[in-house]
């Protein structure tokens, strides 16, 4: 009988367990049923927040610079250096969780430090870039971060527009001849789980503004400076997928960065070196805090389930709360899911106990597929 082989490659659940966490519990929930179980962890993530932290799970190395958070305040923000690829994860720059006590800035909130944390990506060397968006607290369509990397946007007297999406209600004029000239060789890649386009029904003001504090008078102001910022960059990139990624921040890239859209999980699993890793394995084991209709629109565990199906290998999960039929499992590639609200049904406990609860879940998993 073929020996058995576990890659563990789940993400975070959010809240209360990081990805290598998620990853150090099941092995343990494992190895309790199956002493000596060869067991592979492979932490991952989809371009959203927890990406730097996955690719250093993987052995990157992790870099830090101070830049400007989101509000104007200083933040350290953390990327990963392998070689010359780096991977840089804009929440870590202009993150919601850089926001002082939760207060919303919806019209001026910048992405300026992000486009400080990739100048420090090329300052090190970098000339492949992994640009993970996702959890951003801006929706500037990128021109906080394009003005870090050289780019002057003015109003009708030729003064430089206030922060955020609310100050390019008034942009009369984009310079981006002063663009770092070293973007011109460097290869980036937008690594979103989102599609949406930069405005409109579907575009980042309208989908995202909302979780981002905008009421929804700003909402209309931030979809027509949009609009209005577009019109003068170049509106034909407006409506591609990714656009929309990151309050806008996917638009700025495209139009400007000459970035490739590519799904994040995509991205990342060809980053954290997962083909040599599922080539290893006899069962895979991914997951998230939540596995609900999201997940199946290019979250984590959908990536991981639907390669790992193309190889022919069976995949279970593990998530905090279930909120999908068994059909729609099956679809994903998924034989089983191990939710811990079916051992702690109170979901304040079972976020506080989740470590323990995961341990248990994998017992499960080792019974029911390894024992």
């Amino acid at each position: 009988m073929e020996t058995a082989r576990v890659l563990v490659a789940a993400d975070k659940f959010k809240g209360s367990l990081t990805a290598v966490q998620v990853a150090e519990r099941v092995t343990a929930g494992l190895r309790r049923v199956v002493p000596g179980l060869e067991v592979e962890t492979l932490p991952v993530a989809d371009g959203g927040d927890g990406t730097v932290a996955a690719a250093v799970a993987a052995g990157f190395e992790r870099r830090e610079a101070r830049v400007t958070g989101p509000v104007g305040d200083p933040v350290t923000a953390a990327y990963a250096l392998r070689g010359s690829t780096a991977v840089v994860e804009m929440a870590e720059a202009s993150g919601l969780q850089h926001l002082p006590d939760g207060v919303f800035a919806p019209l001026t909130a910048t992405t300026y430090g992000s486009g400080e944390l990739l100048a420090a990506a090329l300052d090190a060397g970098a000339t492949t870039i992994v640009f993970g968006v996702g959890g951003s607290a801006t929706t500037d369509g990128g021109a906080g971060m394009l003005a870090a990397l050289g780019a002057r946007f003015l109003d009708a007297d030729g003064k430089p527009v206030g922060p955020g999406g609310g100050g390019l209600a008034v942009l009369a004029e984009a310079d981006l001849s002063g663009l770092d000239p070293r973007l011109k060789g460097v290869g980036l890649i937008l690594a979103s789980d989102v599609d949406n386009p930069l405005t409109g029904p579907k575009g980042a003001p309208e989908v995202y503004g909302r979780q981002k504090g905008a009421s929804e008078e700003d909402i209309a102001v931030l979809d027509a400076a949009l609009a209005h910022y577009a019109s003068i960059l170049g509106p034909e990139k407006a409506a591609l997928p990714g656009a929309g990624a990151a309050g806008g921040i996917g638009y700025g890239a495209l139009v400007a960065l000459g970035a490739r859209f590519r799904p994040g999980i995509e991205v990342m699993l060809d980053v954290l070196g997962f083909a040599p890793a599922l080539a290893r394995a006899t069962l895979v084991i991914t997951g998230e805090g939540s596995l609900d209709e999201q997940t199946l629109h290019g979250k984590a565990p959908a990536g991981v389930a639907a390669a790992a199906r193309e190889a022919g290998i069976e995949v279970v999960a593990v998530c905090g709360r279930l909120a999908l039929e068994p059909e729609a499992l099956e679809r994903a590639g998924i034989r089983r899911a191990y939710a811990l609200a079916d051992l702690e049904p109170d979901p304040a406990v079972s976020m506080a106990q989740a470590g323990p609860l995961l341990e248990r879940a994998a017992e499960s998993i080792a019974r029911d597929f390894l024992s």
